[in-house]
């Protein structure tokens, strides 16, 4: 994957807009931030997940996911490396963030 195709999966999701935060690309709904593309010199996404979503995926995964380094990280901050990730395990992923940080009104009418 690039980060042209993360883009293209994030904005695929209901509502999904693409901003920028502080220089960062980002992917919010209900103007609330999901997804960045804050590590992509590195080669990364990054997914904004609970810290039990993002446990999940490291034990899932840990070829694909791992934590931003800080606190962001322990909050839930989670790296995806996208040579190393298929295109439906991202869009699952990129999913998870988004259910996340949807609102209610617009969950309803699309789960």
């Amino acid at each position: 994957m690039t980060a042209a195709e993360f883009r293209e999966l994030a904005l695929r999701l209901p509502e999904a807009t693409e901003g920028a935060h502080h220089g960062v690309v980002d992917f919010r709904v209900g103007g609330k931030i999901f997804a960045t593309l804050a590590y992509e010199k590195q080669g990364c996404g990054v997914l904004l997940l609970t810290p039990a979503q993002q446990e999940g995926m490291l034990a899932d995964a840990p070829e694909i996911f791992s934590a931003v380094p800080n606190a962001w990280g322990r909050q839930g901050a989670t790296l995806v490396r996208l040579a190393a990730v298929k295109p439906d395990i991202l869009e699952a992923a990129l999913r998870t963030a988004w259910l996340r940080r949807a609102p209610k009104k617009l969950l309803d009418s699309n789960l």
